[in-house]
């Protein structure tokens, strides 16, 4: 896999150092399996991070071509009531912000089925979606929202401009992370933004993922493991600047980065000079930090392998909840297959009757787990723990026990 190895970083263009921690040569965690693909070999890349020692941004060691991951893509915005209300809100937010307050052009980047673009619509906006999977692209625009089915690229922005004029909201949320030409999109999203508009990024904040050991946030789709120290480096080299930003909490603890034209009309937030302060006293612009993350992350990980050989060797059964990307991380870096986890449900009916990529785990619907109640249930999708143990009260009234593998493997009974 030498062909997919990153040589400089795609922040700076620096010469990029050793891993800092290797998970292991892994499938791609949104390529599950019919089952009539059980015995194909499947794609495998390897799994390790590393740091910039010049600009400070943690990124995967191995780039992935996209339309491996991205063509026929299984993750849906709107399968929960979490992100259906968390980007109702942001499109609301995002239309107080805007210096301009009518005739708002919306554009999001990595538009997924079209949520966030028909939030912007029900706000009385025109609003865009830009998505490289067909199959959601195509989905999204039968339901009328129009979704352009292409990557955010020169001819994107032309597009766009030559039908709709410059955008005055500009959205890329859970997607930044996964682009590998990050520079690419700052001079495009600085060709499509009026003098007044605003860029948002969305994305997993790595001093969130070091503190609360989510290390399963790292997969092949997640190229940078973003701090603002970095991402600061990155716009000033586009003429652009963050003026504010909001801790979110979607994916276990986000960043929304507001962003704008050098010297455009909005004040930096005081928020923006303390978060930058906090990351340098905390220690997060120095190497030590990512060698300490990196050792608890294998402490972590033995804890929950040997919980489940013990619970195994007792007779026990275990399900998982959720077979989001981050799960299948966590699953194939535990060496889990069928043996250890008897099946795992889902409420995405894409992902519905497939096996999950590497362990080929049976993926199946939820109600699956109320007729074929286990002993455990490991939630792999931990951000939504709380509504999936208030949704399955019956079941831990009968007691099931549920298992939130991070930080550390905690029981709930």
């Amino acid at each position: 896999m030498e062909q997919y190895k990153k040589i400089a970083c795609r922040y700076c263009d620096a010469k990029l150092p050793n891993a800092i921690l290797e998970l292991g040569s892994m499938a791609l965690a949104n390529s599950f399996l019919t089952k009539d693909q059980e015995n194909e070999k499947e794609f495998e890349c390897p799994l390790s991070i590393t740091r910039c020692t010049n600009c400070g941004l943690v990124q995967l060691t191995h780039v992935v071509p996209a339309d491996l991951m991205f063509s026929n893509y299984l993750y849906v915005s709107s399968t929960t009531a979490t992100f259906r209300k968390h980007f109702a809100d942001y499109a609301r937010s995002m239309k107080e912000k805007s210096i301009k307050k009518e005739n708002l052009l919306a554009v999001d980047i990595g538009s997924n089925d079209g949520l966030l673009v028909s939030c912007f619509i029900n706000e009385g906006m025109k609003a865009v979606g830009v998505e490289p999977a067909k199959n959601l692209s195509d989905d999204a625009n039968k339901r009328g929202i129009e979704t352009i089915n292409h990557y955010f690229d020169e001819n994107t922005v032309q597009q766009i401009i030559k039908k709709h004029g410059k955008a005055d909201i500009i959205t890329a949320n859970n997607v930044f992370a996964h682009i590998d030409n990050s520079q690419s999109v700052c001079k495009n999203a600085f060709d499509l933004m009026s003098d007044d508009g605003i860029f948002v990024i969305e994305f997993p904040y790595l001093v969130t993922m070091v503190d609360e050991m989510l290390f399963d946030m790292i997969y092949h789709e997640h190229l940078s493991f973003i701090a603002l120290t970095p991402l600061k480096f990155l716009l000033a080299r586009f003429k652009l600047e963050i003026f504010d930003v909001d801790i979110v909490s979607s994916h276990g603890g986000s960043l929304r980065v507001q962003i704008q034209k050098m010297g455009s009309k909005h004040p930096i937030s005081k928020r923006v000079v303390d978060m930058l302060k906090s990351e340098q006293s905390r220690g997060f612009n120095d190497q030590p930090i990512y060698l300490d993350f990196a050792e608890k992350v294998y402490h972590v990980k033995n804890k929950l392998v040997g919980f489940v050989d013990q619970a195994k060797k007792e007779g026990k059964t275990i399900s998982g909840y959720g077979a989001p990307a981050k799960g299948n991380t966590l699953i194939n870096f535990c060496k889990f297959t069928p043996l250890k986890i008897d099946y795992i449900v889902d409420d995405n009916p894409l992902k519905q009757n497939m096996l999950s990529p590497g362990a080929k785990i049976p993926v199946v619907p939820s109600s699956y787990l109320n007729d074929h109640p286990t002993d455990y249930v490991i939630i792999f999708a931990w951000n939504f723990a709380k509504e999936i143990i208030e949704k399955l009260q019956h079941l831990k009234n009968k007691g099931v026990k549920f298992i939130v593998p991070l930080p550390e493997p905690t029981i709930v009974s």
